[in-house]
């Protein structure tokens, strides 16, 4: 062990070695052991090489709306089937923490103050029950935690009797934990005896998900589909029928729900074509040039905004479960048996796999049927933004039901999945 830390400069985390226990000694060069420390040495010189020059191009994306009534009941139909077949599973990243919205546990545990008090996983959970009734099959659900809201998560499912969900379709897995490095590349240690570990980013789910056993359930379960997404949109529509159906019916490796970006400076990554490949073109990537370039109808050229709504064929999703992806870097203040240092977190992004990909299909949908995130604890993006694009969406669907508008209010996901069944 000592020589593999000499020849990759890592003494450091030896440091406190002749303090420790004989048990602490032991658990640290267990730790010790299963870094890669050629694979960091690398990630650590590739963050410093010249970023080669891009090639960026708009990609095309079809609003919902712009279909036909007929395809877009053939695309439902096609939909069905695949969720009655039990072609479709389900995929939530669910690693964050709701620190960030004042809340102590994990995020997906977080009530935004619907008059029900129902966490963002009950209103996922009742979403997909009510689809898998529909169905006559309950939709396989797989739900990737971190190493530090697992505990909390099954804990909550438990406490809740897993909101009615079959506990046999449920499946959680951690995701996968990289080393933290300081600016000069050296690994850090978090106590005397342990490695600071931090989760490696979205981008690691498929491989997590085949570590886990997860990727292995699906095939024998027969599913063709995964739909993926994140735990903290409040109108999240897991396995939307309509969605299956479109990505089934192009059947390209990937399908994306996107929504329009109206703001040229709007922070958010946009579906473009990256170097002729398709990708997500981070908001800084886009010079203003091509920020604010509009087409002949006035619409921005790059108006597809990435929302993480994203449907997988497996077979895509095997291979990219192996496939080496390239590691971002985000610099953060970290804490340490040395106090609060600053660091690189290295971290995987689910997108990173579009590239591999031929084609890939997307479609526009409406941000305020689909999309409320929830990021801050105030303001924009805030669980009263959330909140409001909920009870303005069932409100809506109470004047598509002939109801009146002061009749409306929280309607569970049990009793309308997508606005439909209102009428009586």
């Amino acid at each position: 062990m000592q020589e593999v830390l000499n020849k990759y400069g890592q003494q450091q985390l030896v440091e406190f070695y002749d303090t420790l226990t004989a048990t602490e000694q032991a658990a640290l060069t267990k730790q010790i052991e299963g870094i890669d420390f050629e694979a960091l040495a690398t990630i650590y010189q590739n963050m410093h090489n010249e970023q080669k020059s891009l090639s960026l191009e708009p990609l095309q994306a079809n609003r919902w709306e712009e279909y036909t009534d007929a395809q877009r009941e053939d695309f439902h139909k096609q939909g069905m089937e695949l969720l009655r077949a039990g072609k479709v599973g389900v995929l939530v990243v669910a690693g964050g923490q709701g620190s960030r919205l004042g809340h102590e546990g994990p995020k997906g545990t977080f009530d935004i103050g619907l008059p029900s008090h129902k966490s963002l996983f009950q209103l996922q959970a009742e979403r997909l029950l009510n689809l898998s009734q529909r169905a006559g099959t309950t939709i396989p659900w797989y739900i990737m935690t971190s190493p530090d809201n697992h505990e909390d998560t099954v804990a909550f499912f438990e406490q809740h009797a897993f909101f009615g969900y079959p506990e046999s379709e449920l499946t959680f897995f951690q995701q996968d934990v990289i080393p933290a490095v300081d600016l000069d590349g050296k690994v850090l240690l978090k106590t005397p005896s342990t490695v600071c570990m931090v989760p490696n980013g979205n981008g690691g789910c498929f491989s997590a998900l085949r570590r886990a056993g997860g990727l292995a359930d699906l095939k024998k379960r027969g599913v063709e589909w995964l739909f993926y997404y994140n735990v903290d949109n409040a109108l999240i529509k897991p396995a939307d029928p309509d969605f299956v159906g479109f990505a089934s019916h192009f059947n390209h490796p990937v399908a994306s729900k996107v929504i329009e970006r109206t703001n040229p400076e709007e922070k958010v990554g946009v579906l473009g074509l990256k170097n002729g490949r398709p990708a997500v073109i981070e908001y800084t990537e886009l010079p203003d040039s091509l920020k604010n370039a509009r087409d002949e109808s006035g619409a921005l050229m790059y108006r597809n905004a990435n929302i993480s709504i994203h449907l997988f064929r497996l077979d895509f999703v095997e291979e990219m479960s192996e496939a080496s992806l390239p590691y971002q870097v985000a610099r953060k203040t970290i804490q340490t048996v040395h106090g609060k240092v600053d660091a690189y977190k290295y971290e995987l992004f689910f997108f990173d796999t579009f590239p591999f990909a031929d084609n890939m299909s997307v479609v526009m949908a409406k941000r305020e049927e689909e999309f409320a995130p929830l990021k801050n604890a105030t303001g924009a993006d805030s669980p009263e933004t959330a909140r409001a694009l909920v009870l303005n969406l069932h409100r809506e669907w109470m004047h598509k039901a002939g109801r009146a508008a002061e009749e409306a209010g929280e309607i569970s996901p049990l009793v309308s999945y997508a606005g439909e069944g209102l009428k009586r």
